[in-house]
């Protein structure tokens, strides 16, 4: 599960890794899902034409209003936020402000994918 606040070149690529990585362990049943906090105008339709173009086709793009769905205390100062989870359980979290989310931090939460995985 990813927050974010708006689409980024970042951002794209992140989803689009998880996307892969969605596909792969769906013997596992992993799902993956974005939720962008915004209310900017025309954002559905760009999001539509971004899954198109980039193939994003398992990760699921939603908007949401800014704050974030009740109870999910979506970090206010953060531009992404992950969230890994199993059998409710949250396992990993991590908020990234505007221009953390780069290739390392990209490569740690592809990482981190495996902790909700279970063991081969």
């Amino acid at each position: 599960m990813i927050f974010a606040r708006e689409v980024s070149d970042p951002l794209t690529s992140l989803v689009k890794k998880i996307d892969e990585t969605t596909g792969k362990n769906s013997a596992h049943k992993m799902g993956s899902f974005v939720v962008f906090c915004s209310k900017t105008d025309g954002l559905e339709k760009k999001l539509k034409e971004l899954a198109e173009k980039e193939k994003i086709t398992r990760t699921l793009l939603t908007v949401y209003e800014p704050a974030g769905p009740e109870g999910y205390n979506v970090a206010k100062d953060a531009d992404v936020v992950v969230v890994l989870y199993t059998a409710r359980k949250v396992i990993v979290n991590r908020a990234f402000k505007k221009g953390q989310l780069d290739d390392a931090a990209i490569k740690k939460v592809l990482a981190d994918v495996k902790k909700i995985l279970p063991e081969s």
